[in-house]
């Protein structure tokens, strides 16, 4: 059978990240070079301090590098302003985060709406994808509910939920399973390793947990700024 060659859609090339806090300067990243395939489950991982946070803002689009090019389907963002960042963001990337960052006077629905006001799609549009969506991650009966009604693994779902409002190609998570319990976060590692199966979504888990790396086609080790190991099932 022939080989797929999917095609790379975000490559980062020797990206420095430098911090200057007053007179000193923090090295975030130094040198870091990865480059992500369509449909490709990677885990990036390291333990806290390696430089974890500053990759998720860069792979994200959330931030410009010192030096060095990032690559977005072969678009160099490294120099853009940050309203055109904006708009790559909310039309090719779906974030999920650790804390869930839910906005608490908002239902469930009203969350997961929230991404297309931005993209600028009808409300009844919006209630129907938002409805279909919480249906998928099992929350059709918690729409109406705020996060404070909510356990975790619920407002991890609805977070989920929101990051796919847009459908984007990628899906990158931040910690999704750290402040779950380990039933739950299996729910939710195996709903994301579901939208890589049968959606083809690239999926980018961050963490420091080495249990998440039997979901990754490809496992980046992160340390003092750089991968310093770089495996592949």
């Amino acid at each position: 059978m022939a080989m797929v060659n999917h095609k790379t859609v975000i490559k980062l090339e020797n990206v420095w990240k430098i911090y200057k806090m007053g007179e000193v300067e923090v090295v975030a990243l130094c040198g870091l070079s990865l480059e992500i395939k369509e449909s490709e489950f990677i885990v990036i991982m390291g333990p806290s301090g390696s430089g974890k946070s500053t990759a998720v803002n860069m792979v994200g689009c959330l931030d410009i590098p010192t030096k060095g090019r990032i690559l977005l389907e072969g678009q160099d963002i490294s120099h853009m302003e940050e309203s055109e960042l904006a708009q790559i963001r909310g039309r090719k990337i779906g974030f999920i985060f650790q804390t869930f960052n839910l906005i608490p006077s908002l239902t469930a629905l009203q969350n997961v709406m929230l991404p297309m006001v931005f993209q600028d799609i009808e409300k009844s549009e919006r209630e129907k994808i938002a409805s279909n969506l919480l249906r998928r991650v099992e929350l059709g009966d918690r729409m109406r509910h705020r996060p404070n009604e909510l356990s975790g693994g619920q407002q991890q779902r609805v977070a989920i939920a929101r990051s796919l409002s847009n459908n984007p190609d990628i899906i990158l998570a931040d910690e999704p399973t750290g402040n779950l319990d380990t039933k739950t976060g299996k729910v939710v590692m195996d709903f994301l390793h579901s939208l890589q199966e049968k959606e083809k979504k690239t999926v980018i888990v961050v963490t420091h947990d080495p249990t998440l790396a039997k979901y990754a086609d490809k496992v980046a080790y992160l340390h003092d700024g750089k991968i310093i190991k770089l495996t592949k099932r």
